[in-house]
């Protein structure tokens, strides 16, 4: 059983991240089959109404002047989303959900109206990434905090990405990623896998009081010491004991005289 789960795991954990990739190519190659439909316009423009829909298009959307936008984000989307399902498969949903949702509203609000559409999912990759870092520190769970490390030194770069450094480069998207996903961590920190526990952690969760061993260990050697002092004092008393011995001896007359 455990074996299949396992493999269920695995399974979900490809399929999905695999799904979206198609899905995000499929719209890339729609944007140039049907050259007469401005698909960036689905993107967010900051603080415009016609803006919002960006929140749930934006992700779709790449630049279709080029294959570097779509290419540099699929690698990242997969494997972050994959490492999401596997190692967060219960919270998963709701955290890639929300990443997504936050990142565009984070960038509708604070991103400067510059009469510009941000488009792509770089965004919520950077939500993922800061989420699988900061959920692994804080859990403190060794296969968690390796994927932190695995994170940090495969996409650390991407903090870079947060700065104004790249014309058309939409630092605000990532800027909100990154601060969605840390929130999220803090949010979805006690839900989801955990730290095993030490058995006296449970016992104090649940108000039972765990045994003194300690206490106990103190109070045989008393009892241990109290017995030999017990003998060494009964030993000492039978050496104070007085014997009383009695001589006799036959006299002349054959009665005995007694000392």
């Amino acid at each position: 059983m455990k074996k299949t789960n396992q493999f269920g795991y695995w399974t979900e954990a490809l399929v999905y991240p695999l799904l979206l990739i198609a899905v995000l190519w499929i719209v890339f190659w729609a944007d140039h089959l049907f050259d007469l439909v401005d698909f960036y316009k689905m993107g967010i423009k900051p603080k415009t109404m016609s803006g919002l829909k960006g929140i749930i298009f934006m992700p779709f959307i790449h630049d279709k002047t080029g294959y570097e936008h779509i290419v540099n984000n699929s690698l990242p989307i997969g494997v972050l989303l994959g490492a999401l399902i596997y190692y967060y498969r219960e919270i998963a949903l709701k955290v890639f959900v929300l990443t997504w949702v936050v990142t565009g509203v984070g960038l509708w609000v604070f991103a400067a109206n510059n009469n510009s559409f941000h488009i792509g999912i770089s965004g919520v990759i950077y939500g993922l990434a800061s989420f699988l870092f900061v959920s692994g520190v804080l859990r403190k769970y060794l296969p968690l905090q390796a994927i932190s490390l695995f994170v940090a030194f495969v996409y650390g770069s991407l903090i870079w990405g947060i700065f104004p450094m790249k014309a058309h480069v939409s630092w605000e998207g990532h800027l909100s990623g990154m601060v969605a996903g840390i929130i999220l961590a803090f949010v979805f920190r006690k839900r989801g896998p955990q730290s095993p526990k030490y058995l006296y952690e449970i016992e104090k969760e649940l108000g039972i009081e765990p045994p003194d061993f300690e206490g106990e260990l103190k109070e045989r050697e008393r009892l241990y010491a109290e017995s030999l002092l017990q003998n060494e004092r009964e030993q000492i008393d039978h050496s104070k004991e007085i014997t009383i011995k009695y001589i006799y001896k036959p006299n002349s007359k054959g009665e005995t005289d007694r000392e």
